[in-house]
C-alpha cells in the first residue's frame, strides 16, 4: 500500500463543525453510534460466516471491548468483526453518509433471516466521532485472504491520511478518539461505562470495558485448609471480566419460552423497580412490520406515581429514547416498558422519528395489543382484574380521554366499585337500578365525607358508585358525551325524585306543616341559604342536610379552573345549593313548637344556624369564617347547656 493523501467527499461545505453542534443532541451518543457500528461489523461477519462466504479459523467469540486511556487522552474501540480494505475505507469512510450497511443488505437482502437486521444503517453515526475527538485514528483489517491492514486518519477537517497500519494485524477495526481538552469526562471509567449501560445494555454482541492506566490483575497465591485443617497454597486466577450488556434480552424470546419469573427479574433490572409488577404484554410482531417489547403495567403507591413511567424505546436493541410519544401513545407512557422497532425511521441522528405513515400503523398496533390484553385479562381472569383496577384505572381513564378509539376497545371491560364492594361495568349498574332511577349514575367521591348520605342511599336500598380516581370529573363528563342518555349525578345531587320523599299533594296537614317549617328556616336564616326544601326522611337522626346541583357544581369546578389560569367568573358560577329540613326529626318538631312563642325567637336563629352548619359540614368543610362562627357558637350552645 502506498501512503495517501486526499480530501473526504461531502456534499455540504464545512460539514464537520454542522455535525459538532446539530447533528446529535446529547454529546454522549457517539459511543452508542461507534459500537452500535462495531457490533454491525461483527455481524456482518457472522452472516458471511454463516454463508459460507467467510472462514473464521475457529475464532466464534466475538466482542468490542471499550478501552479508556486517561493519561494519553484516548478512547479505543476494539472490534473482530468485518474489517475493511483500503477501498472500502475510501468508500464508506471518506464519503459522508454513504452507509456501509445499507450497501450490505443491498447485496445479501435474499439470504437474510428475519429479523437479523444490521443495525448501522444511518450513515453518519462514525462522524459523531469528531464532536469529542481532536483526530480520528482507524486501523482496521478485512477478512478477506491477502488483504492490507489500513490507518486512516483525520483531524475535523476535510483532509484525511491514508497509509499501512501496524497496530492491526488481525481481523477487525480498532477506533482510536484523541479527546479534546471539553471532553475529558470521556476519559473517565465510570462515565463511560453508565453510557454503555445506558445505550447498549441490550446489543446483541458482549461489550467490555477496561482502563489502560489499571495495573492488571495477577494470578495470585491464597492460603487454604484442608479437611485436617493443614494449611496449603492455591494459585487462583483472578475474575474474568463480565461483559455489560445482556445479549439476548427477554423481548427477543418467544412468549411461550418467558417464565414469570423471568419478566419480573427483567423488569427488577431494568427499571431498578423492586415492587412487582401487575401483568405485563408481550408483543411479538413480525408482519406488517417488525416490533418487539415488553409493557409493564406498574404497581403504583400513589397516583402521583402514574406521571413516572418510562417506556424505552431501542432499535434493533440500541436504545433510542425514553418516552417518545410519536411511537407510544401519550396514555402508554403511564406504564413502563421496552419496545424494539427496527421499521422506525429514524433521522440520521437516530434519536428523532421522521414523519412516516408507518409510525401511526405501529402506535395504533400498539394501542390494540393492549386494549385486547385488557379485554382478555377481564374476560379470563375477572378476579385478578378486579384486584388489579384500582392500579390500573387511572391508566384506562386516562387513555379513554386521550384516545376514544381505545375507549371503543375497551368501554365494555370499564367496572366501577358499588356501595356494596362490588365491581361491576356501567351496563350492570344501569341494568340493575333501571327502575329506580333510569339512566342515572350516583356517585360518590369521598366515603369519609359522604358517608351520611352513604347511609341513607342503603337505607333506601339504592345504589351508587365510588369514584375515588383523579380523573373521574373529567371521565364522568366524557362517559355522558358517548352513552347516549346517561347522567351522572353525585350522591348529595338529588333526594325527592330518588328517594320518594316528597309529601303527599292531597295530604293538606302534612302541607300546611313543611310551609311553617319552611317559614320558620327562610326567616331566621335570611340570606344564608338560597334554597329550602321540606322533606321526610327515614333516618329520624338527621335534622337537616345539603343537596348540591350536579350541574351548578361542576360549572363551580369549571370556573376555579379557569381562575388558575387567568381568567375570572367572581359569583357567576357559584355552587347551587338546597337545604333540605328533615320533617320527621324531633329536633325540627320541637323547634317548630319554640317558634311559636315570640319570647324566643333569637333562640330559634341560633338553632336554626346550627343546623345549617350541621348540614354544610356533612357536605363539605366550612370556609374560614363560617368555621369561626360555628365554633362560636359551639361554645355559646355549651354555656347555655351548663347553665341550665
Amino acid at each position: 500500500m502506498i501512503k495517501e493523501n486526499g480530501n473526504i467527499s461531502i456534499d455540504t461545505e464545512n460539514i464537520f463543525p454542522i455535525i459538532k453542534k446539530w447533528l446529535y443532541s446529547d454529546k454522549d451518543i457517539f459511543i452508542r453510534e461507534v459500537i452500535s457500528n462495531a457490533c454491525d461489523a461483527i455481524s456482518k461477519f457472522q452472516r458471511l460466516v454463516s454463508l459460507g462466504e467467510a472462514n473464521n479459523n475457529g475464532d466464534d467469540i466475538y466482542k468490542v471491548t471499550v478501552s479508556v486511556n486517561k493519561e494519553k487522552k484516548t478512547l479505543k474501540f476494539i472490534d473482530n468483526g468485518i474489517g475493511m480494505t483500503e477501498e472500502e475505507v475510501k468508500k464508506y469512510i471518506n464519503q459522508v453518509a454513504f452507509s456501509g450497511a445499507t450497501d450490505f443488505m443491498e447485496k445479501y437482502k435474499d439470504k437474510m433471516d428475519e429479523g437479523k437486521d444490521i443495525i448501522g444503517h444511518f450513515g453518519l453515526g462514525f462522524y459523531s466521532t469528531f464532536m469529542v475527538s481532536t483526530k480520528v485514528q482507524i486501523d482496521t483489517q478485512s477478512y478477506k485472504e491477502g488483504a492490507e491492514s489500513v490507518r486512516w486518519e483525520c483531524s475535523g477537517g476535510t483532509e484525511y491520511e491514508i497509509a499501512p497500519s501496524e497496530e492491526r494485524k488481525t481481523r477487525g477495526t480498532t477506533i482510536t478518539l484523541f479527546i479534546d481538552d471539553e471532553s475529558t469526562e470521556f476519559l473517565e471509567e465510570y462515565k463511560v461505562r453508565e453510557i454503555i449501560k445506558k445505550y447498549c445494555s441490550f446489543l446483541p454482541t458482549e461489550i467490555y470495558l477496561e482502563d489502560e492506566n489499571k495495573p492488571k490483575e495477577e494470578p495470585k497465591y491464597e492460603t487454604k485448609k484442608n479437611e485436617d485443617g493443614t494449611e496449603y497454597q492455591e494459585l487462583v486466577e483472578p475474575e474474568a471480566p463480565k461483559p455489560l450488556n445482556d445479549t439476548n434480552p427477554l423481548w427477543v424470546k418467544a412468549p411461550k419460552d418467558c417464565t414469570d419469573e423471568e419478566y419480573k427479574d427483567f423488569y427488577r433490572k431494568v427499571f431498578m423497580d423492586f415492587n412487582e409488577p401487575l401483568f405485563w404484554i408481550h408483543l411479538n410482531v413480525d408482519y406488517p412490520f417488525n416490533l418487539k417489547g415488553i409493557l409493564y403495567f406498574p404497581k403504583l403507591t400513589h397516583e402521583f406515581e402514574a406521571t413516572e413511567g418510562q417506556v424505552k424505546l431501542y432499535n434493533n436493541q440500541v436504545f433510542v429514547a425514553d418516552n417518545i410519544k410519536e411511537v407510544i401513545p401519550e396514555f402508554l407512557l403511564l406504564l413502563k416498558g421496552t419496545i424494539d422497532c427496527p421499521d422506525l425511521p429514524l433521522n440520521v441522528s437516530r434519536s428523532f422519528l421522521q414523519n412516516d405513515k408507518e409510525v401511526s400503523k405501529i402506535s395504533n398496533h400498539i394501542v390494540k395489543k393492549v386494549a385486547d390484553k385488557l379485554v382478555d385479562l377481564f374476560k379470563n381472569s375477572r378476579e385478578e382484574f378486579n384486584k388489579f383496577w384500582p392500579d390500573i384505572q387511572i391508566f384506562i381513564k386516562y387513555g379513554c380521554l386521550r384516545d376514544p378509539k381505545f375507549y371503543d376497545k375497551i368501554k365494555e371491560i370499564v367496572i366501577f366499585k358499588n356501595l356494596k364492594g362490588e365491581f361491576v361495568t356501567l351496563k350492570d349498574y344501569l341494568e340493575a337500578n333501571k327502575e329506580k332511577h333510569e339512566n342515572k349514575v350516583f356517585y360518590a367521591n369521598d366515603e369519609k365525607q359522604q358517608s351520611q348520605y352513604i347511609k341513607m342511599f342503603k337505607e333506601y336500598d339504592l345504589d351508587a358508585v365510588i369514584l375515588d380516581c383523579s380523573l373521574d370529573d373529567h371521565f364522568i363528563s366524557f362517559l355522558e358525551m358517548h352513552e347516549a342518555g346517561v347522567k351522572f349525578n353525585r350522591i348529595d345531587s338529588d333526594i325527592s325524585d330518588t328517594l320518594g320523599s316528597k309529601t303527599d299533594e292531597n295530604d293538606e296537614t302534612a302541607k300546611a306543616l313543611n310551609k311553617e317549617i319552611e317559614e320558620l328556616f327562610k326567616t331566621s336564616l335570611g340570606d344564608k341559604i338560597k334554597n329550602l326544601s321540606v322533606e321526610g326522611l327515614k333516618n329520624e337522626e338527621t335534622p337537616a342536610l345539603i343537596l348540591v346541583s350536579e350541574e351548578s357544581r361542576r360549572m363551580a369546578q369549571m370556573s376555579k379552573m379557569y381562575a388558575k389560569s387567568g381568567m375570572s367568573f367572581p359569583g357567576m358560577f357559584d355552587e347551587e345549593k338546597t337545604l333540605v329540613i328533615n320533617n320527621n326529626n324531633a329536633i325540627i318538631k320541637k323547634l317548630l313548637e319554640v317558634y311559636k312563642d315570640d319570647g324566643k325567637k333569637d333562640e330559634v336563629k341560633f338553632i336554626c344556624e346550627h343546623i345549617l352548619d350541621l348540614a354544610k359540614i356533612a357536605n363539605k368543610e366550612l370556609d374560614a369564617s363560617e368555621m369561626d362562627e360555628f365554633i362560636k357558637r359551639n361554645n355559646q350552645l355549651l354555656s347555655k347547656v351548663i347553665l341550665l
